[in-house]
């Protein structure tokens, strides 16, 4: 009995381990598509968003309440060309814009026709 309580405690103990973070991707993507426009890297209303990939990469809570959230976008526009882009800012449960956003370009791939 007590290996059974040991094995349900440890296959339990990763999944209260992790605490969720906010879902702040709006933000940065926000910010993100228009840093784009700004830069003349593509005209954001060129962009298929329904082709957009969100993958938030780290999460970590600095304070009750704020986090530090890393996220990779890749923009996908009407002609194929993508644009692939890390963003760093601090969010919360209540506000996703508690701080600027730093945005990297990290790609930016043309298809020729």
């Amino acid at each position: 009995m007590k290996k059974l309580f040991t094995i349900i405690l440890l296959s339990m103990l990763p999944a209260l381990s992790f605490a969720k973070a906010p879902d702040c991707h709006n933000w940065p993507m926000n910010m993100t598509k228009s840093w784009l426009k700004n830069a003349s890297i593509t005209d954001i209303y060129n962009l298929d968003e329904s082709r957009t990939k969100i993958t938030l990469l780290a999460s970590e809570k600095k304070e009750k309440d704020l986090y530090t959230q890393i996220y990779h976008f890749i923009f996908y526009d009407k002609k194929g060309n993508t644009y692939e882009v890390i963003t760093k800012s601090d969010s919360s449960y209540e506000e996703c814009s508690i701080s600027d956003v730093n945005i990297y370009l990290i790609s930016k791939n043309y298809t020729s026709f």
